[in-house]
This record gives C-alpha cells, sequence and structure tokens, in this order.
C-alpha cells in the first residue's frame, strides 16, 4: 500500500512538471489542472487569475467553462426523461409549441434527442440575439432567422441554438427558470457548490479574468467575462456555467459512477453510447447524448471542451479506467495548451498515446477543387492555393465584427492543411493555432463540393 501511494505521488509530481512546462511554452497567464486516477485526486496550478490584479490560481478558482455546459443539460434532461417527463424521441414542439423556425417541416419533426447529438440540422447559433430581453423564451422567439444546414436527422453539425433550445424545454416542463431548474435537478444534489451561471454568483467566489490580445500582441483583460454579456440567459443551456476543476472532477467521478441515486446506472452509462457517427471530425468518432466519444490509443474516452472569451476548458473521461482529467487556462493560448494537457494526461497515467494523421503530398487537382470561400452565422472560411500548399483561413465576418461591442477572437492567419489518406475528401491543419484540428468536404449528388466541415460545424460554400 505504502509503495502504490508513493507511486502516486511520483507520478503527480512528474506530471506537475509537465504542466508547467506546457503553460510556460503556450504563455498561459492562469491555469488549473485535475486529474482523477485510481480513485485519487490530482492538481496542478499555475500562474495567476488576471495579469492586471494578480492572485494565484487553485482548484476553487472559478472559470467560464462554456460549452462543457452541455453535459450538465443533457444530464438534466434526462433525469426529466427517467421522471417520465419528457421523452427524448417526442418532437420538440410537444414542449415548446411556440417554436417557428424557417422551415415549418422541421420545426415539426425535431426531436429532442435530435438537439442533444446536435442532428436537429441547426445552423451554430443566433448571433444577433441579444437585446432587452435577455431571456430563452427571447431567444427561442428568433430562431426563425436561423439558417438549417440540413434535414433533422440527416446529419450531425455542432450547434449552440440547439442545446439553448433544449434548455427552454427543462424551463417549460419544471415550470422554473433554466438556472433554477438546474440547481435542483444536477447541481445542489451533487454539492457543486461553485458552479454556476450569474455574474452575481461569480464574483462572491475567486475567479480568473480572460485574456485577449491587444493589436500589438499585449495581452490584456478580455470583456465581457462571458462570451456573453451579463443578464443575457440564452447561451446559458450551450455555453453559461461557470466551474472549478474542483467541482469539474466531482462531475467527472458522477459520470464515472453509478448514478448517486439521480439517474438509474444503465441510463447514466448510455449516455456515453453512439447515437450518431462523426466523420473526420477532431471532436471525436461520434456524439452521444451530451458528449463527444473518441477513441485514444483503441481506448473509448468521452469528453467535452469549451471556448468563451479568453477562458477556455477540456473535460476528458476514460470510463474503462475510472481516469478523468479537467484543464482550464485564461487566454486564447488556452486551447492549445489545454489540448497538450490533456494528450499528456492520457499518456502519462495510462499510457495511451494519441498519434496525429498524416497527411497525403499536395495534390494540385484536388487543391483547386476545394478552393473558395465557406460560411456559417458567424464566420467566413476560406481554402486557398498558391500552386504549392493548400491553406484555410477563418475570419469573424467584418459586420458582426464592427457592430459589436464585445471583444471577440482574432481572425485566424492562412495555415496550411493537407487531405488524409481514404476518399479525399478528409482533411488536417497542420500548423497555426489550429493545428491538429481535422474535418471533410461535403459534396452534392453529382460530385461538387458544397461544404467544409470544421470544427463539428458545417461551413456551406458560397456561389462564386
Amino acid at each position: 500500500m505504502q509503495q502504490h501511494q508513493q507511486d502516486q505521488q511520483d507520478r503527480a509530481s512528474a506530471f506537475t512538471a509537465i504542466v508547467e512546462a506546457l503553460a510556460e511554452e503556450h504563455g498561459v497567464p492562469g491555469a488549473s489542472v485535475g486529474i482523477l486516477s485510481g480513485g485519487q485526486e490530482t492538481f496542478v496550478h499555475h500562474g495567476v487569475t488576471s495579469l492586471a490584479h494578480p492572485r494565484p490560481v487553485d482548484d476553487r478558482t472559478v472559470f467560464h467553462v462554456a460549452s462543457v455546459s452541455k453535459t450538465f443539460t443533457a444530464t438534466a434532461l434526462l433525469r426529466l426523461a427517467e421522471r417520465g417527463d419528457v421523452d427524448l424521441a417526442a418532437p420538440v414542439r410537444r414542449y415548446v409549441p411556440e417554436l417557428v423556425l424557417a422551415d415549418e417541416e422541421a420545426a415539426a419533426g425535431i426531436t429532442v434527442l435530435q438537439l442533444l447529438n446536435h442532428t436537429a440540422g441547426f445552423d451554430w447559433n443566433l448571433i444577433d440575439a441579444e437585446d432587452e430581453d435577455g431571456s430563452l423564451a427571447a431567444f427561442v422567439a428568433k430562431l426563425d432567422r436561423l439558417p438549417l444546414v440540413a434535414p433533422p436527422g440527416a446529419r450531425a453539425s455542432y450547434s449552440q441554438a440547439g442545446y439553448n433550445l433544449a434548455g427552454r424545454i427543462v424551463e417549460k416542463i419544471t415550470g422554473q427558470s433554466f438556472e433554477r431548474a438546474m440547481a435542483e435537478l444536477v447541481l445542489e444534489p451533487l454539492g457543486l457548490a461553485d458552479t454556476v451561471f450569474d455574474a452575481d454568483d461569480v464574483m462572491l467566489r475567486p475567479f480568473v479574468v480572460g485574456h485577449v490580445h491587444d493589436a500589438d500582441g499585449a495581452l490584456r483583460a478580455a470583456r465581457p467575462w462571458k462570451s456573453h454579456c451579463a443578464g443575457a440567459r440564452g447561451d446559458n443551456p450551450g455555453g453559461g456555467i461557470a466551474s472549478t476543476t474542483a467541482d469539474l472532477l466531482a462531475w467527472a467521478r458522477f459520470h464515472l459512477g453509478d448514478g448517486d441515486g439521480l439517474l438509474r446506472t444503465d441510463t447514466l452509462h448510455g449516455m456515453r453510447d453512439e447515437t450518431v457517427e462523426l466523420r473526420g471530425s477532431t471532436l471525436g468518432d461520434g456524439f452521444g447524448t451530451g458528449w463527444f466519444l473518441r477513441a485514444v490509443d483503441g481506448v473509448r474516452t468521452i469528453g467535452h471542451g469549451g471556448s468563451g472569451n479568453g477562458q477556455y476548458a477540456e473535460l476528458h473521461l476514460a470510463p474503462g479506467h475510472d481516469f478523468a482529467v479537467v484543464t482550464l487556462a485564461n487566454s486564447e493560448e488556452g486551447y492549445l495548451f489545454n489540448q497538450a494537457v490533456v494528450r499528456a494526461a492520457f499518456e502519462h497515467f495510462l499510457g495511451l498515446v494519441e498519434k496525429d494523421p498524416e497527411p497525403v503530398p499536395y495534390d494540385e487537382g484536388k487543391a483547386r477543387e476545394v478552393a473558395g470561400r465557406y460560411e456559417i452565422d458567424a464566420m467566413n472560411l476560406d481554402i486557398a492555393t498558391d500552386g504549392a500548399r493548400l491553406t484555410l483561413a477563418v475570419e469573424i465576418k467584418p459586420e458582426l465584427r464592427q457592430s459589436s461591442d464585445a471583444d471577440m477572437p482574432p481572425d485566424i492567419a492562412p495555415a496550411a492543411m493537407g487531405f488524409l489518406p481514404g476518399d479525399g475528401d478528409e482533411y488536417v491543419l497542420t500548423e497555426g493555432v489550429l493545428a491538429g484540428q481535422r474535418g471533410f468536404f461535403t459534396r452534392d449528388a453529382d460530385g461538387r463540393v458544397t461544404g467544409v466541415d470544421l470544427g463539428g460545424r458545417l461551413f456551406n460554400r458560397k456561389a462564386a
């Protein structure tokens, strides 16, 4: 027993050095990492909460965890399903009869489960939904503006709007605000006292400030604190939670366990079952219910990431090994830092090595076939070739950037990409801040390239 404990301590100490080195490499002002392995928790902290007003980061420091919130929303709906209050196979309109979309057939046919596994056919999100009424009801009332990228059930395309609509279902069923219902259904029973939504609750606890780059490259505090302004609740189901490494490890422990009396074990573990397969995606091999599913060195893992305004989060579990890693960081460099920490954790504690895919040599004909502009509601994606290499660039739509008072992430400069072996429609980015991101091109019945998937989202090709 003593030898086992010593081995655990040695492993934790060595991992601390790994995290510190990665934080220095990526220039992250503050980070918090938690590991659950062999029933033991290990925490590693780096840096400060804010460059302007520095305080040390620890396991009780609150970060905005953004889309990791989706795992909480999905779990709450599973609780309601077990009670018989919601049928995941039922049309959303059974619970939100006022739902209006751009396509009436889609509005009538979308099911609850399709919201939870991103197959409802929604584009990413409403980008101009904030006004004086920041409620979920007001958000849902504007969904007729949101483009549909596919018929319900036809394909997966990651959507914030779908989860926000799922949150409205929670409100309609419980008769409470989404935030109050989440507290009663999930947060309070599990003792997650530092997992909150409102800025008023965040400021009562130690919390980090996100950091973004000025035009001259210097880091400064990001505003608003979340990706949306304080008081705007429409994005809370899909991305509003703020939490800590301590609470997120407790959340992971719950999902690795037997349900703690909140959910039947088969229901809880069923969230890991694949509901739709993903092709060539960095998000993973498929979607479960609220989780991304991914094989790491042959071992099935589940997880979710979150991207906020200068704050980034990753939570990943290997259920077969009773293992979890959470990593939180407070700057734009946090995405790459978190990805590196997750990889290092799987290798250091479980011996699982994730291998990068190798692209095939440049093909001029294929490069010219896919070159062009692609778009979603918030971003343009430009793929170009100079005759020697293929590149991908991403920009926030200029009109959106000009009309917003909030900080936005910088545009992503052209970065090299390459096709992967196989049918030739899958690719990987090989440099820049998106290095390692995978995706694929979509074709119509005549074989013409009509779209490209990046980050699980479908970008449709603009007509020339």
